[in-house]
Parts: C-alpha cells; sequence; structure tokens
C-alpha cells in the first residue's frame, strides 16, 4: 500500500511498513546514521538520523520509526542540525586527535560528519579514551580509543557473519566494544574476515599492515621480490583511485606494481586454475573410492578457523587442497626457483589479495616448510592502494601490460572465485570433464550466478547424480553442518566464504562508499568469463605445461607433497 507523505514542504511517495529513514532515502533524500546497517533491524542508538515530525515535541529517529499517512517531516530544519551537530561533538569530546595518523583518516565518517556539520571548534571537553591499542591479531589491528560504540562490528560479527566475536563489555561510560573479556584477538574466537573492518566507521579496526617489510625488501639489492595478483583485486582497486566500481584494471596493475620494483608480476588466477584441478581430482577420488562426502572447500582462509574451532567434527570432509594463494606460493617457492636458479634465501613472495584472513592463512605453520613460508606477505586492497600512492605511481598513466611468465596465462573459471558460487561453477566445469571425458555443454550455470546467501542445485555428472551447495557467510555454513550431522546426505561439495557475496566483499576490500560496488565487482567478473576465450581450468596452457613438466597428475605424489595440508582442532582460549 502506497500512501503521500509530506517531506521538507513537497509530497513524496511512502509504503506501508518501511521506516521513515527507508522511504527517505527511496526518494533520494539522504539523512545521516552511524548505526543503521541495510537489511538488520534498526536500533537508533547513534540518534544521527532524527528527524522533525509536525505533532512530535521531541526529534524522531528515522531509522526506527514507521511511516504514517500524511506525516509531515523536516529533515534539515535548524532544530534537527543543532542535535546532529552536538551528538557528533559529544562524540568528538573523548575521541583521539590524531586524524593525520589514523588509517581511515579522509575516509572516517565521524571526520565526514564533522565536515559536513561545519564543526570547527571544541564545545564539549571530555577525558580522553586512553586505551591501548590490540595489535596481537595476526591480521586485524583493534584500536579501541577510537571506538564510539555505534555497534556495527558487533552486529556485523554476530548477525552477517556468524561468528560471534565482539561484543559490548562494561557499563555507562565505562562500555567498550571488543572480545570476551576484552582479552586480546589473539586469544578470542576471531576468525580474521575482516567483515568487522568494512563495518567500522572509523579507525578502531584495521588491517594489521606488511608494506614495510616489502618496501625493505624491494631495496634489498639481493631479494628477488614477486608478487601474485588476485583476479578480485583486479576488479575492485579501481574505487579507491576515484574509478567505476567494477572495471577491471589488472594491465594497469601490473605496469603499476613493476615500476614499483617487483621483479616479476604474476596472475593468481593461475593459482586458482591449479586449485580447480586439484580439488576435483580429489574429488573424483573419493567419489570413486568410497571416501568422505561431502566435501567442504579449503580456499577460505577464515572458513577453515572457523571449523577448526568449532566444527573439528568435520575436518575429514574438509579437502586437503591449499587455497589459490598458497599453492602459487608453493609452486614459486618450489618450481619458479628452481627453474629460473634462484636461491629461496633470497625470494620474497607477496600477493595482494581481498582478504584480511589471507595474512593469517600465510603465517600457519603448515604454509611453512623448512622455515621458508609459501607467503612472505599479503596486502589488501586497501593496502595496495597505498602502497602504489607510496611509491609515486599514476596508475592510470600507465600501459595495461600482462602478467609475468610462467604463471601469466589464465582461464575465466580462476577468475570466478573471487564470486560466491564461482568456485562451484568452476569445479563443475572441470569435474565434468574428469568424468565423462567431455566439456560441459553450457559452462554457465545460472542456478549460481544470484546474490543469495544460500545456493544449491543437482547436476547428473557421467553415473554419479551429485548435489552442490555455496554459501556465502559463516552461519549459513554452520546450518549446513548441523544438517550433515543430523544425517543430511544428498550433498557432495559445499563452498563456503566467509565473507557476503564472495572474496568481492572481503574484508580488505575498499571501504563501501556505495552498496552497489560488490554487485558491480561480480558483474566485471561475470562477464570476463562470458567473453573469454579459456573458460575451463584443464585448458589452460600453462597449467597443462606445468603438468606435464613437474607436477605430474592432479593429486598425484607430487601436488600432494606441495599443494596439499592438513588440518587440526584448533584451541580458543576465550
Amino acid at each position: 500500500m502506497n500512501f503521500p507523505i509530506e517531506v521538507n514542504n513537497k509530497t513524496i511517495i511512502a509504503r506501508k511498513g518501511e521506516t521513515i529513514y527507508e522511504a527517505l532515502d527511496r526518494n533520494g533524500i539522504r539523512v545521516p546514521t552511524l548505526c543503521h546497517m541495510p537489511d538488520l533491524d534498526p536500533t537508533g542508538s547513534c540518534r544521527m538520523c532524527v528527524v522533525e515530525v509536525e505533532g512530535k515535541s521531541n526529534l524522531i529517529t528515522a531509522c526506527s520509526y514507521p511511516v504514517e499517512e500524511w506525516m509531515k517531516i523536516k529533515t534539515h530544519s535548524p532544530r534537527v542540525v543543532n542535535a546532529r551537530k552536538t551528538n557528533v561533538e559529544l562524540l568528538l569530546s573523548n575521541h583521539p586527535d590524531d586524524c593525520l595518523y589514523c588509517e581511515r583518516n579522509r575516509n572516517c565518517e565521524l571526520q565526514s560528519f564533522a565536515e559536513q556539520l561545519n564543526v570547527r571548534e571544541r564545545r564539549f571537553i571530555g577525558k580522553k579514551n586512553k586505551y591501548k591499542s590490540d595489535p596481537s591479531g595476526s591480521s586485524i589491528v583493534r584500536d579501541p580509543a577510537k571506538c564510539i560504540l555505534c555497534g556495527r562490528c558487533v552486529r556485523t560479527c554476530d548477525e552477517i557473519v556468524g561468528a560471534s566475536t565482539l561484543g559490548f563489555i562494561g557499563r555507562g561510560n565505562k562500555t567498550i566494544i571488543g572480545p570476551s573479556f576484552n582479552k586480546q584477538l589473539n586469544l578470542s574466537s576471531c576468525i580474521t574476515c575482516g567483515q568487522c573492518i568494512i563495518a567500522c566507521p572509523t579507525g578502531a579496526l584495521h588491517e594489521k599492515r606488511h608494506s614495510p617489510d616489502l618496501q625493505n625488501a624491494l631495496h634489498h639489492k639481493e631479494t628477488h621480490v614477486v608478487i601474485q595478483q588476485s583476479p578480485t583485486v583486479a576488479v575492485s582497486l579501481a574505487e579507491e583511485f576515484g574509478m567505476k566500481a567494477g572495471k577491471d584494471i589488472s594491465g594497469l596493475i601490473n605496469a603499476a606494481l613493476r615500476k614499483t620494483g617487483f621483479d616479476k608480476v604474476f596472475d593468481a588466477s593461475f593459482g586458482a586454475d591449479l586449485y580447480i584441478m586439484e580439488l576435483a581430482a580429489e574429488i573424483e577420488y573419493r567419489l570413486k573410492n568410497n571416501g568422505v562426502l561431502p566435501v567442504f572447500s579449503s580456499d577460505c582462509p577464515a572458513w577453515i578457523k572457523y571449523m577448526e574451532q568449532w566444527h573439528p567434527e568435520i575436518i575429514p570432509h574438509v579437502s586437503v587442497c591449499k587455497s589459490p594463494q598458497q599453492m602459487l606460493g608453493a609452486i614459486i617457492t618450489n618450481h619458479y626457483t628452481k627453474t629460473y636458479h634462484i636461491s629461496t634465501d633470497n625470494l620474497y613472495t607477496v600477493s595482494s589479495m581481498p582478504c584480511t584472513a589471507k595474512k593469517f592463512e600465510a603465517q600457519r605453520e603448515q604454509m611453512t616448510h623448512k622455515g621458508i613460508s609459501d607467503v612472505d606477505a599479503v596486502l589488501t586492497t586497501r593496502e595496495l592502494a597505498q602502497f602504489i600512492r607510496l611509491n609515486g605511481i599514476d596508475l592510470q598513466q600507465n600501459d595495461t601490460e600482462f602478467a609475468d611468465f610462467p604463471y601469466h596465462v589464465r582461464s575465466s573459471a580462476g577468475k570466478l572465485m573471487a564470486v560466491a558460487g564461482g568456485l562451484t561453477e568452476a569445479l563443475i566445469r572441470t569435474l565434468h570433464f574428469r568424468m565423462t571425458g567431455k566439456d560441459l555443454p553450457n559452462p554457465k550455470i545460472t542456478g549460481l550466478r544470484n546474490f543469495k546467501e544460500s545456493k544449491e542445485l543437482v547436476l547428473k555428472i557421467g553415473d554419479f547424480k551429485l548435489g552442490f551447495a555455496a554459501v556465502s557467510s559463516i552461519k549459513h555454513a554452520a546450518l549446513l553442518i548441523d544438517e550433515i550431522n543430523k544425517g543430511r546426505n544428498d550433498l557432495h561439495f559445499i563452498e563456503v566464504m566467509a565473507c557476503p557475496g564472495g572474496c568481492v566483499g572481503g574484508g580488505g576490500q575498499p571501504i563501501l562508499k556505495d552498496i552497489g560496488a560488490i554487485k558491480a565487482r561480480t558483474k566485471a567478473i561475470y562477464e570476463t568469463d562470458d567473453r573469454d576465450s579459456i573458460r575451463v581450468s584443464y585448458k589452460n596452457p600453462a597449467i597443462v605445461e606445468l603438468y606435464q613438466n613437474f607436477l605430474g597428475e592432479p593429486f598425484g605424489g607430487k601436488s600432494k607433497e606441495l599443494l596439499h595440508t592438513s588440518y587440526k582442532k584448533r584451541e580458543v582460549p576465550l
């Protein structure tokens, strides 16, 4: 049911059941908010979205108050603007004055609102927050002094991701947000997905930077520095440089990275193709040899950490394949160095990823052999943008360049792993070929190309009727695990991504200014696949050559030695 309401002396159409905020937003009228989160129940806690409603003595929070027919609303009256300004001034009264040194300088919502509301003097003086920063985590740094208690990180961790690591601690003006008992992150159940960073409006949460170590390595004469560039970064980095969301700038990134001093720039999609080849061979082996089913994917390190902490009983179900990042890292360490006579002692391997959990994954003990790590440093998309600026590179002034031989060719299936459901789609293509000897007639699987957080389909492949599922949050994975533990047996492969939308919505991606950015990134990946000439991993000529000359057969002896790993129960101290 639609009905008219009056906003700022103009009539707009509202819908029954909407909040004032939703009606205003749908009609292109923006009111500020620090606590509101789309698709989640409103809390009205920040009071930034207040509006003036005729007949109401107090200001009304637009995010939590339902519209009523013929309401008369003022969204920016002097009374409303003064109230919002006072809210910001109160938040700033005990907030650290270190904008110049803050991770979120020029990308901070509190800073932006202070500018919009013309806050230019300190009217309220409070005792400054002096909480200590917590750098104990492998991927995320927590700075509670900058927290404004909006609760967005808590709700994201609990209601969107499903990890429930963060919560409100204490009461009154001693309230703080942190892990249980306000202990360090490395002692908590944090799965390092980084979605809390995306949700945070200030600099209270940010990734642990690896770029200083990289800068030192690049300027060490004896060190051979290589980088693998994620296909997800290629369709998201543009946003950090003011370009259109979803624009694929992989060629520009290759050129920029070479100018910063990298000896080689490889395409991480090659590692994704390698992962698909190994995963398909593993699943085929399990199907034909009565192995443990269903198989859970192993490419998302946040999901793997969650599984080890909370569901170690399904470890036998999890694929033994390393992630694409770690596979390519292992190939660089063991194949590239031997082929080009480079000492592993002088090798420094970097990856650019959309994910903070990849930092945690790179330092796992299973990813290190004889003191040599598969990957030495991981840069998030945000960190890569900062690194390019640090080195004075004008990204848009470069000509596009290809990745370096021998890990320069990729299939579009490898790029599909950037989106939720993309791994399953890529896997089905290769699995079908392995089990039938024929290409999948239509490689595009529309049932997996939607924005649902949980997708399922059934396909007949050879003699097997196989069930596939793809979920993009830990909470949906937990529901499937519960169903499987209760006896569900119609699924054979389950793809799990911790982040909504998959890696395109990863915790290391640009801070969202437009929620449509994730859809734009996803669209760019699918468009690449639809027009690409190599759409299956097993037709990647560089992959074929690697198996012929070095690895042998997928899921064979050499592959198991270099590309596979194991998992064990991980204790959570708190």
